[in-house]
């Protein structure tokens, strides 16, 4: 399977459309809205909860942008339905929620977030959602056992890795140097057959991604793009952005 030509297209809107000074907090319904009137696709992240389901939600933990304390895996989701988004009226969405929200007008691009602990389960509720969803949309993720999982239980999703070039910064700490290990160079391809890939622009040009677009004709979608010079990069080295803090175009 290559990955749909659509997923390079436009734009790629990093937790939507999202605007602090407007008050439209990532990942959030208007941040989606605003997403789909500007026409550009969006990338959400994806965490479970004590009950299962998908909610759209970066940190797994509240706090950072919504009301609350807690860890969102020991929560159900009526419970995190309820939350809101700091000074907002705005509530968590389930991927459920945001594929009603979207009706496929723009692509979505979801990232399962992981604790890198061999489960499973969000994935599963991930295809179960979108088993009745016709709209364009891929998978992707840090984790390269929840991108086998994506080829496992829903071959005919297109799936993406993200990637970055090190794994020494203080967000991977948790992680063992096995496991960090196993992420560096792309070298989980040829198990996981990602359809693209998603690489962090800072560290663009590196070899992985340049053999995995040139050699394997995969996509390169470059995170995230913030400022002029990394709109400079993203442009000589992917073949589109996620991005963030600016609107493409103006």
């Amino acid at each position: 399977m290559r990955a749909p030509d659509w997923l390079t297209k436009r734009p790629v809107a990093h937790r939507g459309l999202h605007d602090a000074a407007r008050g439209i907090i990532e990942n959030m319904p208007a941040a989606a809205t605003a997403a789909v009137a500007g026409n550009f696709a969006i990338e959400c992240d994806i965490q479970l909860t004590a009950d299962g389901e998908a909610m759209v939600h970066h940190d797994d933990a509240l706090g950072r942008l919504t009301e609350g304390s807690g860890l969102l895996v020991s929560m159900t989701a009526a419970e995190l339905k309820a939350i809101k988004f700091k000074n907002t009226s705005e509530q968590m969405m389930t991927l459920g929620d945001l594929c009603a929200l979207v009706a496929g007008r723009v692509p979505l691009v979801v990232e399962v977030k992981s604790h890198f602990d061999g489960d499973r389960k969000l994935v599963a509720r991930m295809a179960e959602v979108l088993s009745s969803y016709s709209g364009p949309v891929v998978g992707m993720s840090f984790d390269p056992d929840q991108v086998l999982a994506l080829r496992e239980i829903m071959p005919g999703l297109p799936r993406g890795i993200t990637a970055q070039r090190t794994y020494d910064d203080s967000s991977w700490t948790k992680l063992t140097p096995a496991q960090r290990d196993s992420m560096l160079y792309l070298r989980h391809g040829f198990k996981t057959e990602p359809h693209f890939v998603a690489f962090w622009v800072n560290q663009l040009p590196a070899p992985a991604p340049w053999i995995a677009r040139k050699v394997f004709g995969c996509p390169l979608l470059a995170w995230t793009v913030r400022t002029a010079e990394q709109r400079e990069r993203a442009a000589r080295y992917a073949d589109q952005i996620i991005f963030e803090g600016f609107t493409p175009g103006t």
